[in-house]
């Protein structure tokens, strides 16, 4: 299947990919394999990027942006409507790339897809409404109003788990914005990043405009540390662990840039006594082993009140006990793979911290022997999705993000008590609550800010799968960027202020006299 799909997507003849490579090719031989966690084989291989492909890409970029910008809005949203067509009619191949690459079920890959698609969509009407406001001068026959400009060079670096949306979230934005985007993949989802790119920018190509979207591929001392410190990117948009994001966002201020910043998420779900636990179990699952806990936005901490812990925690045992784990091609299968075998080390290492804290494995808390898969897959990364009841609010392997299907449950008494919990961790990405009160709700999203601390927040809904047509993002330790829907289109651009003097007089502002 691997074949047909690099075939499908044109990825067979690209000179970039190498089609037979050991799976020990490293970053000293200029060649990575791009493996498949589900069996643990290599797909293909990728060529790296070195320092000199990186200036003359970086050089053409810049080219490429001074006739770009001049292009007139709405011209630049046709472009971006017709790749989202092209990746309408490459809708399932490039899902099942991004399934057979990073682990996701087949469902989920192709939703991804779908993601960038929506984007495009979003970005094409977009591209009418970059405007400004008009506000009225103090001075007599002068005219002041805002104006938003392209902000030149975009770099974006995106990690492993959405390797295609992530991307389509600020290159769409970018390129509606007059940018022009350079992206550095994760070096673990890299044959997704050469198929997705070259769908965008044949598109744009064969409307008249070269060169828009690039793609550099390379080690971060090669090429990531390269860009962050580039003065020719005015922004840099990292997605990735709180750890990276701390370093790219020192590196960047470190030369005056601006940084868009998508880092770790602690997500909690408080479940209250009224709630309807049918649809809180079902989001709960989802969210806590969706992409086999490898979202941002995975659930990692269910806070439910005491009345209802056991009997809640019961229900979720009992539907962990039917997930299927497997093949993420496979039809019925619900949970794929982690994406290597430091994944799964993190997943064990993090199970024994939780049981020497006192907490207690439920259901799940191991590797999925080899004897129980098919023989093709015993190579491959899979794990038991796990429920984890803390002994006591005091719990310190819950307060890290595991990048791993492993939820940890506390209990609470008062409402008060559970978003104080909940807000307790470092990161602020996603939350939600689920209760049929109106108050409770509104007590979670309350416009004072004393309810959740979150960018995202759900009443009745779970922490993972965000619209398009809201900004995602969160604050603390998550980096308080915000991307995709609402006016997340302004981190793409740069703000002018314009006074107009229509008269024939010297005026200032202030009652200022200088005659």
């Amino acid at each position: 299947m691997a074949h047909q799909l690099l075939e499908t997507l044109g990825l067979a003849d690209d000179p970039r990919v190498v089609a037979n490579v050991a799976s020990n090719a490293s970053v000293a031989d200029g060649v990575i394999a791009s493996m498949s966690p589900t069996t643990g084989e290599p797909i293909a291989g990728v060529r790296l990027d070195n320092a000199d492909d990186y200036e003359r890409i970086v050089a053409e970029a810049a080219e490429a942006f001074k006739q770009w910008r001049e292009v007139p809005a709405p011209q630049r949203g046709q472009v971006v409507r017709a790749i989202g067509d092209a990746l309408r009619e490459n809708l399932e191949p490039l899902g099942e790339l991004v399934a057979l690459e990073v682990g996701k079920i087949r469902a989920e890959g192709i939703g991804e897809v779908q993601e960038t698609v929506d984007i495009a969509d979003f970005a094409v009407g977009l591209s009418r409404q970059l405007h400004g406001i008009t506000m009225p001068s103090e001075r007599p026959k002068h005219r002041m109003y805002e104006q938003w400009l392209p902000v030149g060079l975009v770099g974006i670096i995106t990690a492993f788990n959405f390797p295609n949306a992530v991307w389509g979230w600020n290159a769409m934005l970018g390129a509606v914005s007059g940018d022009v985007c350079v992206w550095k993949p994760s070096l673990m989802a890299p044959l997704t990043a050469i198929a997705t790119n070259a769908i965008a920018s044949k598109t744009a190509d064969a409307m008249g405009h070269p060169g828009i979207f690039r793609l550099v591929i390379g080690a971060d001392d090669v090429v990531g540390e390269r860009m962050i410190a580039d003065r020719r990117f005015p922004l840099i948009s990292a997605t990735g662990s709180c750890r990276m994001g701390r370093h790219v966002g020192q590196v960047v201020a470190g030369r005056l840039g601006r940084t868009l910043l998508e880092l770790g998420g602690n997500n909690g779900i408080i479940v209250e006594p009224d709630a309807d636990l049918d649809l809180a179990a079902k989001s709960v699952v989802f969210g806590s082993v969706g992409t086999c806990g490898q979202r941002c936005t995975s659930t990692r901490r269910l806070i439910v009140h005491e009345s209802i812990a056991d009997q809640f925690t019961d229900k979720l045992v009992a539907a962990y006990r039917t997930i299927t784990i497997g093949d993420p091609l496979e039809d019925g299968v619900l949970v794929g793979p982690l994406i290597n075998e430091a994944s799964v080390q993190n997943f064990e290492s993090s199970i024994e911290a939780a049981k020497s804290q006192g907490g207690e494995v439920l259901v799940g808390g191991e590797r999925v022997p080899a004897s129980e898969l098919p023989e093709r897959l015993r190579g491959g990364h899979f794990v038991r999705p796990t429920i984890v009841r803390a002994g006591s609010q005091n719990l310190p392997i819950a307060m890290e993000e595991t990048f791993a299907p492993i939820l940890y449950v506390f209990s609470y008494k008062t409402l008060d008590e559970a978003i104080e919990m909940h807000n307790s961790v470092d990161q602020g990405l996603s939350s939600a609550i689920f209760s049929r009160s109106l108050c409770s709700g509104e007590r979670f999203t309350t416009p004072s800010g004393a309810g959740s601390d979150c960018g995202l927040v759900y009443v009745n809904q779970g922490t993972s799968g965000a619209e398009i047509g809201g900004a995602f993002g969160g604050e603390k330790d998550t980096g308080g960027g915000r991307e995709s829907g609402s006016d997340a289109w302004k981190a793409y651009m740069r703000r002018q202020t314009v006074t107009v003097n229509f008269g024939d007089e010297f005026a200032l502002a202030q009652g200022i006299r200088f005659e």
